[in-house]
């Protein structure tokens, strides 16, 4: 083969006991193998990310990823700041909310769903979700907060200052207290799609003068993209999340970076399964920009790439 086209060999990688994760990824990178290079790509260009100071850091994520140990990785990058912004889905307000009153537990994929349905616990996966730490602890304590705010006399609220509401009230060990304790704005532009929003309908009935300004939410994000010298995404997942991200980041020539998790294929056009190359199509990331796809599963490649790259920092 020419050389022009082959100039870097692949390697082996060489383990041993204390390795760390970055000096691992460094050699996943080494050795060329499939994703395992894609993994090493995805923390080189975290780092660009996080070490360019005109670059606006978006974050976005699907709710399911909440309710599994991979909600103490965002938590982490919240709370270091590795993120300015979050976009993600109602579930998320939900499982983070509900797992600092109540617990979720350990089951299987292959378990007795109509069983669990009479049983009252919910399956997401291999997580047990049972009713009284879902709805029920949702229901019991939001309705007080959603009440306190109102006795104060706050009848209006943007989504990002409702949820930074619940942060300020919420504890140390959720994603939302600091998201409120860093002033990282969270939109949820599907709100009303779980027991969050739900919530809020309920208050609602007997609050009619309560108003959600979902425009304003709208207009932040107007704010933040049109101010943005550079910006970049870590993705994880697809579905509106995913798309909110890239959507508004179109109107200022696309994203500088991307990273992209997703176990998604993109045979059947689905956004979630659409690559990079798709988005700068559309003009959501640059032509120049450095992005990849680390396809698997993100409760897998999300810790490790985190703990590289705060090695690394």
């Amino acid at each position: 083969m020419p050389k022009k086209t082959a100039k870097t060999p692949v390697k082996d990688i060489s383990l041993r006991k204390g390795m760390g994760a970055d000096e691992l990824v460094r050699q996943m990178t080494a050795g060329g193998g499939f994703v395992a290079k894609k993994v090493g790509i995805g923390v080189d260009i975290l780092e660009s990310m996080a070490r360019d100071k005109e670059c606006v850091k978006f974050m976005s994520f699907p709710a399911c990823i909440i309710a599994t140990g991979c909600r103490g990785v965002v938590r982490d990058i919240v709370k270091e700041k590795l993120a300015d912004v979050i976009v993600t889905t109602c579930g998320t307000l939900d499982h983070d909310l509900a797992r600092s009153w109540k617990d979720y537990y350990h089951g299987d994929f292959m378990l007795d769903d109509a069983k669990l349905r009479r049983d009252g616990i919910n399956r997401l996966g291999n997580v047990l979700v049972p009713n009284e730490s879902y709805g029920l602890i949702l229901e019991e304590k939001m309705q007080p907060i959603l009440q306190e705010l109102w006795d104060e006399g706050k009848r209006e609220f943007s989504g990002v200052d409702l949820i930074w509401e619940f942060g300020k009230r919420a504890n140390k060990d959720t994603i939302l207290y600091w998201c409120w304790k860093n002033k990282i704005p969270v939109y949820v532009p599907g709100i009303f799609d779980g027991a969050f929003g739900s919530q809020l309908w309920l208050f609602w009935q007997e609050h009619k003068d309560l108003k959600l300004d979902q425009f304003k939410d709208q207009q932040g994000l107007a704010d933040i993209v049109f101010g943005a010298k550079k910006s970049g995404a870590l993705i994880i997942g697809g579905g509106i999340s995913k798309h909110h991200v890239i959507w508004w980041n179109a109107f200022k020539n696309g994203l500088d970076y991307a990273v992209y998790l997703t176990s998604a294929q993109e045979f059947d056009g689905s956004l979630s399964g659409a690559q990079t190359r798709e988005a700068i199509s559309w003009g959501k990331i640059k032509e120049k920009a450095k992005h990849v796809v680390v396809e698997g599963d993100a409760t897998v490649t999300l810790p490790l790439m985190l703990l590289s790259l705060l090695e690394r920092l």
